[in-house]
């Protein structure tokens, strides 16, 4: 009899997205019952979605053998409204955590979305993260978020929930070898065009790689909202001239631009995995990344530069444009789908044992620590 597991992705986004049909393609041999809703309306999402679910939650869960929540499930609500899912193994998967992700320039700091999360953390079985950073901020931030409650809070929540903790990254599937050249001077964008990607540090750095008088040009790729942001405006006013993409493309499209950038480069405040990143590195782009969040654990320190710091992006992209000194793309295999498609076959079972991490023995990939 086939394996039956109830998969729940509260905020159907990009990267959700892409794990959940990874999951059902791969492990076909599992009796899939799955329930999303789209990823948008992030407040209504992170609170409403054990009532959005509430008149089919109970025939999805029929017979079913363990639960995969995201972390944007409302999951200890969602088991006392309905009591037969607290009985089976629950695992609770964090794309993101709500206590180290950036509040916007228009958002107001919000408890609640910590609470959520962490009240699903106590009611899980399991928690599965998809980075160390990702684990470690959150053990973190639930302590420092205790620390500060004014009474009655109980000691080692930070303890109990720590031996439930693992490390189990999302895959990717590098894009196949192209026959394009590769482009040493093509510096490209592959993110969303939002706050936490920090676009106005990236165009900031370029424009004075153009004063300062380097030949180069630029993919800018990745959602973006409308109307263009600042540091959109800013690129294609100021180098238009150097675009050679400037859109959200077809896929076969996206991967060409992949294998022929030389340098692809992050300015982000938020990332806990981030994938862009990782499959332009494996389709042989050099990542120039901020020395913060997750990058430690990928990619070595030729290839960080100080985070937040403009001067110094411009500075390394200037001397990797000038003297030729850019490294080679750094070995990111680890993170393929052929590597963790075992470890996530040992999660599905409920077998999940400890194993090295992506990337090599310096970046423990373990349960708890």
């Amino acid at each position: 009899m086939k394996q039956r597991i109830l998969l729940l992705s509260a905020y159907q986004a990009d990267s959700h997205a892409w794990w959940t049909q990874w999951l059902e393609q791969r492990f076909a041999d599992i009796d899939w019952r799955r329930l999303t809703l789209p990823g948008r309306h992030f407040k209504w999402r992170i609170r409403g979605n054990p009532l959005s679910w509430i008149d089919q939650i109970a025939a999805a869960s029929e017979g079913v053998d363990r639960v995969l929540a995201t972390s944007m499930v409302d999951l200890a609500t969602l088991r006392g409204l309905h009591p037969a899912l607290a009985a089976l193994p629950t695992d609770y998967y964090f794309h993101e955590n709500q206590f180290a992700y950036p509040v916007g320039p228009e958002q107001r700091p919000s408890l609640e979305p910590q609470i959520v999360q962490l009240y699903g953390a106590l009611a899980a079985d399991r928690l599965l993260f998809n980075s160390e950073w990702n684990r470690r901020s959150f053990l973190d931030g639930v302590g420092a978020l205790l620390r500060r409650m004014p009474d009655a809070v109980p000691t080692g929540i930070v303890e109990r929930l720590t031996p439930k903790t693992a490390v189990v990254p999302v895959p990717i599937v590098p894009p196949a070898p192209g026959s394009t050249p590769r482009d040493a001077r093509l510096i490209l964008w592959n993110h969303r065009w939002e706050y936490d990607k920090a676009p106005a540090v990236f165009a900031d750095a370029l424009i004075r790689l153009a004063e300062a008088g380097h030949a180069f040009r630029l993919a800018l790729l990745g959602p973006r909202p409308h109307p263009p942001p600042p540091a959109l405006s800013r690129l294609v006013n100021g180098l238009g001239d150097r675009i050679v993409a400037n859109d959200r493309l077809p896929r076969h499209e996206y991967d060409a631009l992949l294998q022929r950038a030389g340098v692809v480069v992050s300015t982000a405040i938020h990332e806990f995995q981030g994938l862009g990143m990782l499959e332009a590195t494996a389709a042989g782009a050099t990542p120039l990344v901020p020395d913060a969040l997750v990058y430690p654990e990928q990619y070595p320190a030729e290839c960080r530069y100080p985070a937040g710091d403009a001067d110094a992006l411009a500075r390394r992209l200037a001397g990797w444009l000038s003297d030729d000194s850019r490294p080679a793309a750094p070995d990111v295999s680890g993170w393929y789908e052929t590597s963790l498609q075992p470890r996530w076959r040992q999660t599905l079972s409920g077998a999940i044992s400890a194993a090295a991490s992506p990337g090599g023995d310096s970046h423990p990939c373990t349960e708890g620590s």
